[in-house]
């Protein structure tokens, strides 16, 4: 596998060996042993998570809050996503500033988030199958978020806003001002 840096520390790219030929493809989608000697960490994933959606869908921007904060592995089975990483770990030097990545079916590229971000992704196909891996356990009383359109953010969502489709709980999250981080960088 070949791992890329992102602009934000501990935010990094995943592009798994993909084996073809004539009858499709083949790779690993995780090896722990092949993580940790890439990343220099190991995260003992807990629980997968997948959901499917269609074009314009928007979910997020969403963290656990500790002590049930989570790292993700994040990829897509079919279709194609924007996916995005917003890091909130109090004195990081890229507080508040966004990763942006087009994940797909096609490029099986995966995005590893540590903990101390929140998480989010836009439907850019007509479907797409989203699949996760987490560290922790998700715990509803513990869930977080943050406005998908937060000016002070700045994401550059690639669809109109007309043609988003949100939750009615995404469509309530504060924004950054209002923030008060308890993660830690």
């Amino acid at each position: 596998m070949k791992v890329t840096h992102t602009t934000i520390d501990g935010l990094l790219v995943i592009e798994p060996r993909v084996f073809r030929d004539g009858r499709g493809y083949f790779f690993e989608s995780f090896n722990a042993r092949d993580f940790a000697d890439v990343t220099g960490q190991l995260p003992a994933f807990v629980q997968d998570n997948q959901s499917g959606s269609k074009r314009g869908v928007l979910r997020g921007l969403h963290f656990q809050l500790p002590p049930y904060d989570q790292a993700k592995l994040v990829t897509v089975v079919s279709g194609s996503v924007l996916d995005v990483a917003v890091d909130l770990r109090e004195g990081s030097p890229t507080y508040g500033r966004y990763e942006a990545v087009e994940l797909s079916g096609d490029n099986h590229l995966q995005l590893f988030i540590p903990r101390g971000f929140a998480h989010g992704y836009l439907v850019l196909s007509d479907t797409a199958v989203f699949r996760y891996k987490c560290d922790n356990y998700y715990a509803p009383g513990f869930e977080g978020g943050l406005a998908w359109n937060d000016p002070d953010i700045g994401i550059e969502w690639p669809l109109p806003e007309d043609e988003l489709l949100l939750s009615d709980k995404d469509c309530r999250h504060g924004f950054l001002k209002d923030f008060v981080s308890p993660f830690k960088y």
